[in-house]
């Protein structure tokens, strides 16, 4: 997985590329430790490129989006691909991060 995050002031675009899974999910908590680091934020997460995200994934982007309540921030996914919604979907994500 390829995460790279441009900062605009309080804005985070974050675009994610590849599969997010147990061989890297640990890099990836490192390298969203920044935003969880910034406070009240607006966060971006372009999934244009992602490919799959397995279980694991999903609870760090649960964990981003708690974290981004509590700072009284926002999180956004956007465009993402259908077989990856449909995890989100089925597992009930989908109603607590907003996917545009």
């Amino acid at each position: 997985m390829n995460v790279t995050i441009n900062q605009e002031g309080n804005k985070y675009d974050v675009v994610l590329e590849g599969r997010l899974d147990t061989t890297n999910v640990e890099q990836f908590q490192k390298d969203i430790a920044p935003l969880m680091a910034s406070g009240k934020s607006e966060i971006e997460l372009d999934c244009t490129e992602m490919e799959y995200t397995s279980s694991q994934g999903l609870r760090m982007f649960l964990m981003l989006q708690k974290y981004v309540n509590q700072q009284g921030g926002s999180m956004v996914m956007k465009n993402m691909r259908p077989q990856v919604k449909e995890v989100f979907d089925i597992t009930g994500f989908s109603s607590i991060i907003k996917i545009i």
